[in-house]
């Protein structure tokens, strides 16, 4: 990409150059599908949008997990239209029709700009360039679709500060956003679960949508029973799929804490909508997970968290601080099972097929001196 002579002054303030605004902008998509953290990648940019274009209304093309999100909590997006199921956009059993209806029911919606924030483009532009926006900005790959500006597709970048130099080139310049908050309706629900008696609330999620990136539950339980017995409440989260891994993690926790600690452990996994799950997280202490949409939800709402994480993921969604955010790195490059080169990923190298966790290796011992670091940390903050 050639940067325009007049923009060069602006990168300085920005992640990347940031281009004229388009005139007329009433009405933005933005295309991201994908799971929690996903989204919440791109809310920096989202920001950044709002800022740029106040007066316009931001529709993200987004999953149910998005709706719930924006449902749940303060932020940037107006509304949200559920993607049909379609290759390369949103994974599902495709139904031609139900494909066609959604796309002209926002062609009707008359987008004057539309945004792919979804990978590098093979697919997500076509689908994007039949909305029908007069002005176009996404993410390309060098054999997909050109839209009217475009951010070459690099695997290994930064998510949110990718999807902020996106926004540059739709004029939007990179601002400091505000942390999420919770809808107030949720905040009695985390009040009741939080246990007085304790000296701090942990909040532990032990799942990821990729089994690769999963601390051991043993390795969990660990962790959790350690800070118990030092009088901390530890609470395992997760969904509906999740409930019986939290659920182990939790009983082997108990096993190993003294009689008087052991109601100090427990599973909600399964019994929390996501405004509860976001009004718990930010009721926390301290977050301890593996690198999951629930870490990248606490961040986002300004809990200190403690992850875990294969290294190629610190660089695509690890935080960049870490005053309130350690960061644990597994730097296997291999396959453990058929030594596969794990290190080329993305578009152009497929999974090899394996499920065996690339963080197993991390030893408990410097995650518990994390959580009880930034539980002090945390305790001071907060007064």
């Amino acid at each position: 990409m050639v940067i325009p002579r007049d923009s060069r002054a602006s990168l300085e303030a920005a992640v990347g150059p940031v281009l004229e605004k388009f005139q007329g902008v009433e009405r933005i998509a933005v295309l991201r599908g994908g799971g929690l953290g996903d989204l919440i990648y791109t809310y920096p940019a989202l920001h950044a949008l709002k800022a740029a274009y106040p007066g316009a209304r931001i529709t993200l093309l987004g999953t149910p997990i998005h709706q719930a999100l924006v449902a749940a909590t303060d932020g940037p997006v107006d509304d949200v239209e559920i993607l049909p199921f379609a290759k390369g956009v949103r994974d599902g059993d495709e139904d031609p029709a139900a494909h066609e209806a959604f796309l002209g029911n926002m062609q009707a919606r008359r987008f004057d700009l539309a945004l792919q924030m979804h990978g590098g483009g093979r697919y997500s532009n076509p689908f994007l360039r039949k909305l029908g926006a007069p002005h176009t900005v996404g993410t390309r790959t060098p054999d997909a679709e050109r839209l009217e500006r475009n951010l070459d597709y690099v695997y290994y970048q930064n998510e949110p500060d990718r999807w902020l130099e996106l926004a540059g080139l739709a004029g939007a310049p990179t601002i400091i956003p505000p942390l999420l908050k919770p809808r107030s309706r949720y905040l009695e629900a985390a009040t009741g679960l939080k246990d007085p008696r304790r000296t701090s609330l942990v909040v532990l999620h032990p799942g990821a949508t990729d089994p690769r990136r999963r601390w051991p539950t043993s390795n969990f339980a660990e962790a959790a029973a350690s800070l118990a017995a030092e009088g901390a409440q530890v609470l395992v989260v997760g969904d509906n799929s999740e409930k019986a891994v939290a659920q182990e993690v939790a009983e082997l926790a108990r096993e190993k804490v003294p009689g008087r600690d052991r109601g100090a452990v427990r599973s909600v996994a399964g019994e929390l909508e996501l405004g509860e799950l976001a009004a718990l997280l930010a009721e926390a202490t301290v977050m301890l997970a593996s690198d999951s949409g629930p870490r990248h939800l606490a961040q986002s709402l300004g809990t200190p968290t403690v992850g875990i994480f294969w290294v190629g993921n610190v660089f695509n969604a690890g935080p960049r601080g870490r005053s309130l955010h350690r960061v644990h790195m597994s730097w296997v490059t291999a396959c453990p099972r058929c030594g596969a080169d794990v290190t080329q990923v993305g578009w152009t190298a497929p999974h090899c097929g394996h499920s065996e966790t690339l963080i197993e290796g991390i030893a408990v011992a410097g995650v518990v001196q994390d959580v009880r670091d930034l539980t002090a940390t945390s305790l001071l903050l907060r007064g």
